[in-house]
């Protein structure tokens, strides 16, 4: 028996395979638990940044009608959403991408770049759901985009997932997105100097970040548990200095790790 699970074809078993589906499901479970565990009881702070008045007003009662929800502040122009970030330190920024005296662009590039914000994320409000412009805010550093006309309990928990640090942009359509603009636009790359500092592994699990593999999903291709892919994928972003998951699949594509339309 030992013979048989040690080099032997058996070890990838039906059996096998079972056990560590198992096994990485309790890792994902506690993972879980522990990200739940961090976000109960604390309210999330909003300020919501677009130039329609009635926008505003809408999101502003579908927000504080849920009890984890607060919405601390509004702005109807990109300099006066920076002002206020750095007055009232919301935990997310609603923001819409044009407007008059500075667009949601450039002000989410100076909130994310302000080191006093570092625990304020951006949310790009868009009326496509595949626009130049969200791709332009991902670059400069927002944690995804949500449709204007989207669901309220939607809203509601893009608002959390944003706030707890991690993207909200669907796997298939970041790919999607970030792959429809490199590949049109002829801007200079980054000098893939900067993924030197990665680990051989850290580079495989970046790959199969840009290519739109969740957590679980990488965890199944290298037999490793969703745990052990988090903390690599944490070790990455601090490594690259990237403000959150929607940032390494822009850097990867970039950088040239990963090639539009590559499998």
């Amino acid at each position: 028996m030992a013979e048989e699970l040690i080099g032997g074809s058996s070890i990838y078993s039906d059996d096998y395979r079972e056990a560590q589906q198992k096994l990485r499901a309790r890792s994902e479970e506690a993972a879980r638990a522990v990200d739940e565990a961090r976000l109960e009881g604390h309210e999330v702070r909003v300020l919501i940044v677009d130039d329609q008045d009635l926008v505003r007003n809408g999101f502003r009662l579908i927000l504080s009608s849920y009890d984890f929800i607060k919405v601390v502040g509004e702005a109807d122009n990109g300099l006066a959403a920076y002002e206020q970030a750095r007055e009232l330190k919301p935990d997310v920024v609603l923001m819409d991408i044009r407007m008059p005296l500075e667009n949601g662009i450039d002000a989410t590039r100076k909130i994310v770049g302000d080191p006093e914000l570092g625990n304020t994320h951006v949310l790009v409000l868009t009326t496509f759901d595949i626009d130049e412009y969200v791709y332009d805010a991902l670059q400069a550093g927002a944690s995804g985009f949500m449709l204007k006309d989207a669901e309220p309990d939607d809203i509601a928990h893009a608002v959390r997932t944003v706030a707890s640090g991690e993207a909200l942009i669907q796997p298939s359509i970041m790919r999607r997105l970030v792959e429809a603009f490199v590949e049109t636009r002829n801007q200079e790359m980054v000098a893939a100097a900067s993924f030197a500092v990665l680990t051989d592994r850290e580079r495989e699990i970046l790959s199969y970040i840009a290519r739109g593999m969740s957590n679980d999903d990488i965890a199944g291709e290298l037999v490793i548990s969703p745990a052990t892919v988090k903390t690599h994928v944490a070790r990455i972003m601090a490594k690259l200095d990237a403000h959150d998951r929607a940032q390494l699949v822009v850097l990867a594509y970039e950088n040239g790790l990963v090639q539009p339309g590559q499998k």
